[in-house]
């Protein structure tokens, strides 16, 4: 029955969400090449509280629980299983302070309007998973650009997302580079659930009426732990609160 009751449901979402898309790609491109980063930043963040709302049509709702742990003025990198686009547009708006930059897989830097302009000009990394060379230097500029403007990154290190919401497990090397490059910054795990319950029809009809769960583990210092003690903690807080 929800199924049957999604697919008109779904249209309105796609079209308001499609909408906002397209009005952004021009407004993102004006800000960043006009008025500069901070501006840039500003429209992106209104793009996902826009995007947000739109998933609000379908019934959805977000909960970030301990976003107050989240330390403030230090470098950041944010370790979250990963569960559906869904994911993404919740970080941008409600974690908006932190300026989170993402390590996204270099498809999404063309053909999707303002997603693509964003990746490639908001300050996140986009890496050829095929190609471990190229991320290697790739990430490391993005962890020297957070370690120097106490901002943000986010990685996904089980680097594809759970159709059923079962973490997968997770890969070391680029939340390594992140920490050797960023020394002084914290890693704050992320438990995500309920995200891939969005499509867990597939892309078409959206799943309806949603709560998205984000919950804010203790921050860990990079320098007080050896990589492994961090990534073992880490990985611990992040799937031990994950609801399957």
């Amino acid at each position: 029955m929800q199924k049957l009751l999604s697919y008109p449901i779904s249209i309105v979402y796609y079209l308001f969400f499609g909408f906002f898309l397209v009005l952004f790609h021009p407004i993102q491109w004006v800000c960043f090449n006009i008025f500069g980063y901070q501006a840039h930043k500003k429209s992106v963040d209104y793009l996902n509280f826009f995007l947000v709302k739109c998933t609000n049509i379908l019934g959805t709702r977000y909960s970030f629980i301990n976003k107050n742990k989240i330390p403030k003025n230090v470098p950041i990198i944010f370790v979250a299983n990963h569960q559906s686009m869904y994911d993404i547009i919740g970080i941008i708006w409600y974690l908006r302070k932190f300026h989170p930059k993402f390590v996204s897989k270099k498809e999404l830097g063309k053909g999707i309007p303002s997603v693509s302009y964003n990746l490639r000009h908001g300050g996140s990394v986009l890496i050829d998973r095929k190609d471990p060379k190229q991320a290697i230097p790739t990430i490391k500029g993005l962890s020297e650009y957070i370690e120097k403007n106490s901002r943000s990154a986010v990685i996904f290190p089980e680097g594809t997302r759970s159709k059923t919401g079962k973490p997968k497990e997770f890969a070391q090397s680029g939340l390594k580079i992140l920490c050797k490059q960023a020394p002084s910054a914290y890693v704050v795990p992320i438990s995500i659930n309920n995200s891939w319950k969005m499509v867990k029809f597939g892309a078409f009809p959206m799943g309806l009426g949603n709560k998205l769960e984000f919950i804010i583990h203790d921050p860990i210092a990079v320098s007080d732990f050896s990589f492994e003690e961090m990534m073992e903690k880490t990985e611990k807080a992040v799937k031990d609160a994950i609801i399957n």
